[in-house]
């Protein structure tokens, strides 16, 4: 298992999610809501241009229940 994860930007992060069943749901304010189908897992992005802080990566990992080697193999 790695836990290094790369410096990706907002929009980087929401289309590895929706390559892994994620749907975006809705956007409110600076953020976008995804939601899975099947499991009814959240997750929220803020949206800014600059790349996201991988202690903020983790945080949206494991809002979503995603392990790191599964959001790895979908980018």
């Amino acid at each position: 298992m790695t836990d290094r994860l790369p410096q990706l930007k907002p929009q980087e992060m929401i289309r590895a999610m929706e390559r892994l069943g994620f749907v975006v749901r809705r956007t409110t304010g600076s953020h976008v809501i995804l939601r899975h189908p099947t499991s009814k897992r959240l997750a929220s992005i803020p949206v800014h241009n600059r790349d996201l802080k991988r202690s903020l990566m983790f945080g949206i990992l494991k809002q979503a229940n995603i392990g790191n080697d599964e959001f790895l193999a979908s980018l």
